[in-house]
């Protein structure tokens, strides 16, 4: 099995503070592995390194290396551009934008270079079947991607993560704000998802993680307690306080 993402001993500080101590592991392609821990554990911490959203705070100091197929993204000459393209990125609260709900998909793909109107069009397309979303909004394109519901809105933000073909996508808690039958529609979609992308969730949800995850790691207080099959660690946890957090002794 052909792993994508290498993390190796990733240390982070946010100026005294540290968040992330010598975290490492290894991402396999086309699965989905899950971050777990209580509140302020490091995890979405540890998510927002995979693309260099940390870039953003000139407070932040990392240490260790990430490969994604080889390259080290935190390498100072490696093109940011180009791992934000390859690193698609899924946040709690829905983000669409203020634009058509054509628009919102064709953006990043016109950025990239695509104009010519019939490949947007079945890109657009493509990617809107493939966030189960195509149906319910077909004939409504133009309406504005704000106008959606909640959960549609977040199936948005999902094909435009998808359009520009990325290898990776990174969701934060992407169903924290959703309500049960939307959160159900995007934990089948991360599942038919995985047939082309590799997934990384953050998720403080502990059944989504059983129910979708390939792999889970389980983080305290900026570590990485324990990682493996998602079923070996919550049926089997060999850490004590990997077990104690699945079994809900704390939270």
């Amino acid at each position: 099995m052909k792993k994508l993402i290498e993390i190796q001993n990733i240390s982070l500080s946010f100026g005294e503070k540290e968040v992330l101590k010598e975290v490492s592991l290894s991402i396999p392609e086309k699965k989905i592995v899950a971050l777990i821990g209580p509140s302020g554990c490091g995890k979405s911490t540890l998510l927002r390194c995979l693309n260099r959203m940390h870039d953003l705070n000139s407070n932040v100091k990392i240490q260790g290396q990430i490969l994604l197929d080889g390259v080290d993204i935190l390498h100072t000459k490696t093109n940011v551009v180009e791992i934000r393209r390859n690193v698609g990125m899924v946040f709690q609260k829905p983000n669409p934008f203020p634009k058509s709900i054509f628009e919102n998909i064709a953006y990043g793909l016109r950025i990239n270079g695509t104009k010519d109107k019939e490949t947007l069009h079945k890109a657009v397309e493509k990617s809107l079947k493939d966030s189960f979303l195509w149906d319910e909004v077909k004939d409504d394109l133009e309406k504005s991607g704000l106008q959606l519901s909640g959960g549609q809105q977040q199936r948005l933000c999902i094909a435009r993560a998808i359009a520009v073909k990325p290898q990776v996508i990174l969701m934060d808690e992407p169903c924290s704000a959703l309500d049960p039958i939307s959160t159900a529609k995007i934990e089948a979609l991360l599942l038919n998802l995985k047939k082309d992308y590799t997934i990384v969730i953050v998720t403080h949800n502990m059944q989504q993680a059983q129910r979708v995850a390939d792999y889970t790691a389980v983080m305290y207080l900026g570590e990485m307690v324990e990682y493996g099959e998602t079923k070996q660690i919550f049926e089997n946890a060999q850490n004590e306080t990997a077990r104690n957090y699945v079994n809900g002794v704390f939270g």
